[in-house]
């Protein structure tokens, strides 16, 4: 099987069609499998795309898989905490206004745990106040992105970080 295809009968065989925010939402990990944050050079990045609007997590996560990402989702920073814990992904595109647990604690619970600090976190939101952004940087996030955005600009960003990450990698 190449890169990028699914398995049959695996849980991403159903249509990739929008679905209804009340469908739960479903993990994606193409190419590759065991997940890990300390992958191997030969594996892409793990990215965990959290948004409570299932369009705004298909489009993104379409994309970071078109760009040969491997992907996770969900859809409530409940989720998000569970899917990050088991994970590890490589880096949290963090929806902040969320359901149940809202992004900024999520952030601020994800950068408390010894596990999962290390995760870079780029804060998607709509709100472009400059005290939005401010408070989501407090909380813990590496960088906002303002929504909409340009899936290319997101991808540069997600990269930027990433890359940052790997040269922090090498110093020490």
């Amino acid at each position: 099987m190449s890169p990028g295809t699914r398995a049959k009968g695996s849980k991403d065989d159903a249509p990739r069609s929008r679905r209804g925010s009340d469908e739960p939402p479903r993990s994606r990990q193409s190419p590759g499998d065991a997940p890990r944050s300390r992958r191997s050079p030969s594996l892409p990045a793990l990215v965990l795309v959290v948004d409570d609007v299932a369009d705004g997590r298909e489009i993104c996560a379409e994309y970071m898989l078109f760009r040969k990402y491997r992907v996770a989702t969900a859809a409530d920073g409940r989720e998000a905490l569970a899917q990050a814990f088991e994970l590890l992904p490589d880096v949290i595109l963090m929806d902040l206004s969320l359901p149940e647990i809202d992004g900024w604690e999520a952030t601020r619970r994800l950068k408390g745990d010894e596990r999962t600090r290390h995760i870079p976190i780029i804060a998607l939101t709509a709100h472009a106040l400059k005290s939005a952004h401010d408070e989501a940087l407090a909380a813990g996030c590496d960088s906002v992105v303002t929504k909409p955005v340009m899936p290319r600009d997101l991808e540069s960003e997600v990269r930027r970080l990433l890359d940052g990450r790997a040269a922090e990698g090498h110093r020490s």
